[in-house]
């Protein structure tokens, strides 16, 4: 079976949701010129690290590799953020399985001329909720540093409450680890 028709098959398996000012679907190829821009933004590299992607092909290798293979086992993963209003993407919001949790991880990012404007809390409360009712899940947990306090009141205003502190694979950091309750 080739690349292009396992591709259909999963954009077709793969559900896109709504929220009152977003779209939210599916990661896909087609994103690649975006998911370079994000995540390449500085806040991005500081908060959530470098991805190491300097072309559109490494974009796209990058979609294909880590985010399809996700939504191919568990129906769910990394779905971009696209305005109702003048269909701007502008980020991404997803439930992942990350080497060294136990728990899968809700995440989230935007371009930061979106950032204050209520989209991530708007699209990760969505996500959460799809993972709870639609995949069975019972715990959600989040990851974040402990200089990123947006990202620690978006967290605990989805309801995820701080754990321990965590390393993961790969990455010296320590990061703050939070979980639903």
């Amino acid at each position: 079976m080739s690349q292009k028709r396992n591709l259909q098959d999963l954009q077709n398996a793969a559900d896109s949701y709504e929220t009152e000012r977003l779209l939210l679907r599916p990661m896909s190829p087609e994103d690649a010129e975006f998911i370079l821009d994000l995540y390449n933004r500085p806040k991005f590299i500081q908060f959530i690290g470098d991805r190491n992607l300097k072309t559109v092909t490494d974009a796209e290798d990058y979609i294909k590799n880590r985010f399809l293979p996700q939504f191919e086992r568990l129906g769910y993963g990394n779905y971009l953020m696209v305005t109702k209003e003048g269909h701007h993407k502008i980020g991404g919001v997803g439930i992942f399985e990350r080497e060294g949790l136990e728990v899968v991880d809700i995440g989230f990012s935007l371009l930061d001329e979106f950032e204050g404007k209520g989209y991530a809390y708007e699209a990760a409360s969505k996500i959460k909720l799809v993972g709870m009712n639609n995949y069975g899940l019972k715990k959600i947990s989040a990851i974040t540093t402990k200089d990123n306090f947006s990202s620690q009141k978006l967290i605990e205003k989805l309801g995820l409450r701080f754990q321990r502190w965590v390393t993961i694979p790969n990455d010296p950091e320590e990061l703050m680890y939070y979980e639903t309750e």
